[in-house]
């Protein structure tokens, strides 16, 4: 039996919602706060919590950046029935469903993590479920990062100017599967889907 693609849609984002929180609720009770696992001498896990939007940055405040992923993913869930409904090709509707399911992995840790959670410090390990021991309220919880690739390191020569003699790390951010999910499904939708990507808001 042919599966269909709405089934392909619903399979790509469920996976990648439960491995994310998977790692992400083994990492916030078992590591504390900047306490890292090397795994090899390029990957580390590495425990942050990111406040704001990807790569740390934060340009807006928490409740408006809460909603606004809210309304943006709603948005991506709509247009992602139209793409299955339409019946547009499989791999940019699983390059959609990796975006959506990135997006909503983030969201679930800013909406439940303020309350579900005790606060991680570079002391303690968080508790779930805590009795009154919630570090935040709804929609103000932090966004649990991970994944950190130092592949190389090396000095700016002295000589340059403004970054002269400073340290430069690559890849220095550190994030998680959701964060992941996104940049790889936007990327292949640039790389290969960019025509179908215009012809999918015609009439």
């Amino acid at each position: 039996m042919k599966l269909s693609k709405g089934f392909w849609a619903i399979a790509v984002i469920l996976l990648i919602l439960l491995a994310d929180q998977a790692i992400k609720i083994w990492i916030k009770t078992h590591l504390m706060l900047y306490e890292e696992i090397r795994i090899t001498d390029w990957f580390l896990l590495r425990f942050v919590e990111n406040n704001g939007m990807a790569m740390g940055i934060e340009v807006v405040g928490k409740l408006f950046l809460s909603i606004f992923r809210i309304i943006a993913s709603a948005g991506i869930i709509y247009y992602l029935y139209l793409l299955v409904k339409k019946n547009f090709k499989l791999g940019y509707i699983i390059c959609v469903s990796m975006i959506f399911a990135g997006a909503v992995g983030n969201i679930i840790d800013s909406i439940f993590y303020g309350v579900i959670f005790s606060e991680s410090t570079p002391y303690t390990v968080a508790q779930l479920f805590p009795l009154g021991e919630e570090y935040g309220t709804w929609l103000h919880g932090k966004v649990v990062d991970m994944f950190y690739f130092p592949l190389f390191e090396f000095t700016w020569p002295s000589w340059l100017p403004w970054i002269g003699g400073e340290n430069f790390t690559f890849f220095r951010y550190i994030f998680n599967l959701a964060d992941a999910s996104i940049s790889v499904g936007v990327v292949v939708l640039i790389l290969f889907f960019r025509n179908t990507f215009s012809k999918s808001f015609e009439k």
